[in-house]
């Protein structure tokens, strides 16, 4: 009998370590809604005793959601109980939380070093060129004069967590650096978990680690700017192969509207206060972090195509691609050096 204790438990145990070892090669997918746009998630099981008999992705996606319905009541402006929309409205018992203080102040920096093309007190303007959350508004009526005085970010100062306009009309507008930082709120939230294989794309904002199954490089396309190419991964420029990326995309080619033959984009120069003009149609951004892409790849569109080239070389820690039109109308392409390595073996991108 004792010899064949073992044996029996020995017989038992290869099943479970079999199924185990299943578990830690699965991967799990799952999307939701988030800051007015769709997310989704990928990621490889965690091995450990604690993960077997939960309940895999569905008791991530909880905890997911409610964790960006809580980003959401920080940064929405579509909410109207949002510390950023009770901040615009000057609701003076506000206080400004862990969100908003970590996006102001990166924003703050990120203004400095673009020399203003980047501008969370833009709001005005984006509200008065109909891109903000009351929608479509009558351009021949904008007072561009009379609206540049509620913007730049030496008009606003965070005192604590109080945040204090020098001008009471300055209004924010963190759309531009919101979705990024998500990302990387979602992502944070997985490695504290324990997984180290993932993908969270929010908005069209990327943070990969890892690999997917096979232990392969994750694979992700940059969308081709053609006007209402609406659905992400429909029409791509370019495919990239990476294990580690944190991408951010800003263009011109969904959010816009025509009026009596004019297209008015949603890129709005701060410093000038009109929509910008100019042949950059795309641009895409690597950075430490997927809020410094998001933030950066916004400012490139203000700058256009050769300032905002100039300026990513300038800082060893962005990379860019862009994507604009010749004289002729055809699509170019150009990219930092950094950024090939990101390209897939067969692409055939010219520098």
């Amino acid at each position: 009998m004792r010899k064949i204790i073992p044996v029996i438990l020995l017989l038992l145990l290869i099943p479970l370590f079999a199924w185990l070892s299943y578990r830690q090669q699965s991967y799990y997918t799952f999307d939701g809604f988030a800051q007015g746009t769709t997310y989704r998630v990928i990621y490889q099981y965690p091995f450990g005793w604690r993960y077997m008999f939960n309940r895999g992705s569905a008791m991530l996606q909880d905890e997911i959601d409610s964790l960006l319905a809580g980003f959401d009541r920080s940064l929405s402006l579509y909410l109207p109980e949002s510390v950023i929309s009770r901040i615009n409205r000057n609701d003076p018992g506000v206080i400004a939380d862990d969100y908003f203080v970590k996006v102001f102040r990166m924003a703050t920096e990120v203004t400095r070093k673009t020399g203003g093309a980047f501008d969370i007190t833009v709001g005005p303007m984006v509200n008065a060129w109909g891109f903000g959350p009351e929608g479509k508004a009558d351009t021949d009526s904008v007072n561009i004069d009379s609206l540049l005085q509620l913007v730049g970010m030496d008009k606003v100062a965070l005192e604590g967590r109080k945040l204090v306009k020098k001008v009471p009309g300055v209004q924010l507008d963190v759309n531009a650096i919101a979705q990024g930082y998500a990302v990387d709120v979602v992502g944070d939230f997985l490695e504290n978990r324990g997984i180290r294989n993932y993908l969270v794309e929010l908005g069209g904002e990327i943070r990969a680690r890892g690999h997917k199954i096979n232990e392969q490089p994750w694979t992700v396309g940059i969308d081709r700017p053609v006007d209402n190419n609406l659905i992400p991964g429909q029409d791509l420029q370019v495919i990239l192969e990476c294990y580690e990326i944190n991408l951010a995309t800003s263009g011109n080619y969904r959010k816009f509207y025509e009026k009596d033959g004019v297209k008015y984009a949603h890129s709005i120069d701060p410093r000038s206060g009109y929509p910008v003009l100019d042949r950059l149609l795309s641009v895409t951004i690597t950075a430490p972090d997927c809020m410094t892409a998001d933030a950066y790849a916004t400012a490139c569109m203000v700058m256009g195509l050769e300032e905002g080239i100039r300026m990513v070389k300038k800082m060893p820690e962005l990379e860019g691609y862009f994507i604009y039109s010749d004289e002729k109308g055809a699509f170019k392409t150009s990219m930092t050096e950094g950024f090939r390595q990101y390209l897939r073996e067969d692409q055939t991108e010219e520098p």
